[in-house]
């Protein structure tokens, strides 16, 4: 017995002494400069650019590491000390891979794989076999090129500077939209109208409409100036929140954005506001934090708005983010609302060695307090999924649920009628039952809110009359509106 432990040892211990590396390093010719910072190793057996991989939807091994003041052609060594998901290089399946390796700059990009100015390697195939002491020679000669953005009569780019950003970042910042005019815009000349505000949700962005020259579509035969918000940032989406984090952007967009736009452009007052998912959440937000600002939102599928069910996890009372009481393990989503698709445990762990951007990080942005290592604390530890009862002190002044019930009083007043809220009934992410934990609190509190659920998941709910409905909505909060504004 002892012996075969010896051996054991031995072998555990030349394992690891030759574990298979990385020795990694970028050229000159992509960036003739000194880097510090983190730098990550992507596979897939499958996606043959493994740094486009989408967290959330796939699953796959990636290892990061960071270091310090490297120059252009020095290499350094990428191991099993890694930050790993789902295991240490030398564990992960034998086999066939893609590799890419991204340096990131982080310099403002929403995904790490997508920031302009980060360094990557291209593609290539490599295969992990046993030999566990061979070492992959990787240089990155690539840079993640800036993004630019072609506006045309009817599609205009609009980027705010933002002294509040800028000053909290110590950074130069800007709110950033695109701007879509109605065929009336131009063929009357003297009229106003009303602006309707579209928050993307996670991942998407206001280059979508470069050089589109598409006049916008109207509200329900009101023709409006249709404004794309892009709250991408570097830690993820931003859900004009103000943040410990990431910062005053919820001011930015009322006191800096907003004015710029109605001093740009011929807008009558009414501000109207729609979004899904992540934009769906931030719409709320908005409405419920600003509400004399906007007039009318109509809030599609929203993040989780009662965090007593913050994707069937109960943040007051529940221990753990990965397990059940009963062990049984948590899901981050499912197909058809129960047919399992994602585990919490997955996606906590593949985001810890991301790190930055991707949609719990930037739940953890948003929410928690600012960490002594500069980053956002984590609600939860990503290695056991226990939760951290001191990082959600800062996350419940975030659960949209809370604030209303405290507020009440004082809001009730500037929400009357303005508010309504949509959600396929087999949500993927299981925001129904977050958006039913609301609307119980909301009767509780006898308030005028609408909510709907339609059939279909979060990708499928959003059918031509799911949407006419909540344009219905808007533009009798318009005309209401109007009423009060009849000068407009």
């Amino acid at each position: 017995m002892k012996k075969l432990i010896l051996t054991f040892l031995l072998t555990f211990s030349f394992t690891q002494s030759f574990a298979q590396k990385f020795e990694v390093s970028y050229s000159p010719s992509a960036y003739n400069d000194t880097f510090a910072g983190n730098v990550i190793v992507y596979l897939s057996k499958d996606n043959q650019e493994p740094k486009n991989g989408a967290v959330g939807v796939d699953l796959f091994p990636c290892f990061r590491k960071s270091v310090k003041n490297l120059k252009p052609g020095d290499s350094f060594v990428i191991g099993d000390d890694a930050v790993s998901y789902p295991k240490v290089i030398s564990d992960i399946e034998r086999g066939e891979y893609f590799v890419q390796i991204v340096w990131d700059r982080n310099l403002g990009g929403r995904q790490i794989s997508e920031s302009t100015g980060n360094l990557f390697s291209k593609s290539q195939k490599i295969v992990l076999t046993k030999n566990y002491a061979e070492i992959f020679k990787i240089n990155a000669t690539e840079i993640i090129p800036e993004k630019t953005f072609t506006s045309t009569q009817y599609v205009k780019e609009l980027k705010v500077p933002s002294a509040l950003l800028s000053n909290f970042q110590k950074t130069s910042m800007t709110v950033n939209a695109a701007v879509v005019l109605p065929v009336e815009y131009y063929t009357e000349p003297t009229r106003k109208f009303p602006v309707l505000f579209t928050i993307f949700g996670y991942g998407a962005d206001y280059h979508y409409f470069s050089g589109n020259n598409v006049p916008t579509t109207s509200l329900e035969n009101i023709p409006v100036i249709k404004v794309f918000l892009d709250g991408n940032c570097r830690s993820g989406h931003s859900v004009y929140a103000n943040s410990d984090n990431n910062g005053p952007w919820g001011d930015a967009l009322v006191k800096e954005f907003i004015p710029a736009l109605e001093k740009m452009y011929r807008c009558n007052g009414a501000r109207l506001l729609t979004g899904h998912s992540s934009g769906g959440w931030s719409t709320l937000w908005l409405q419920t934090h600003y509400p004399k600002i906007f007039s009318a939102c109509f809030s599609s599928s929203p993040d989780p708005v009662n965090f007593q069910n913050f994707q069937k996890i109960n943040l007051y009372s529940d221990a753990n983010m990965f397990y059940q009481d009963d062990l049984t393990p948590r899901l981050l989503s499912s197909v058809a609302g129960n047919i399992p698709w994602m585990k919490m445990k997955d996606i906590v762990q593949l985001e810890n060695v991301l790190y930055r951007g991707e949609q719990l990080n930037s739940f953890n942005a948003v929410f928690s307090k600012k960490g002594k290592d500069g980053l956002p604390e984590k609600l939860c530890d990503p290695i056991t999924g226990n939760i951290d009862q001191s990082v959600f002190e800062n996350w419940k002044k975030y659960d949209i649920a809370a604030y209303l019930k405290d507020n009440w009083t004082t809001l009730s007043r500037d929400l009357e009628g303005k508010v309504r809220i949509a959600v396929g009934d087999q949500d993927n992410f299981f925001l129904d039952q977050s958006v039913r934990a609301l609307e119980m609190d909301m009767k509780k509190l006898n308030s005028d809110f609408k909510f709907a659920y339609y059939p279909g998941d979060h990708f499928t709910a959003s059918t031509p009359q799911y949407r006419k409905d909540g344009n219905i909505f808007l533009k009798e909060q318009y005309l209401e509106w109007l009423k009060n504004n009849p000068q407009k």
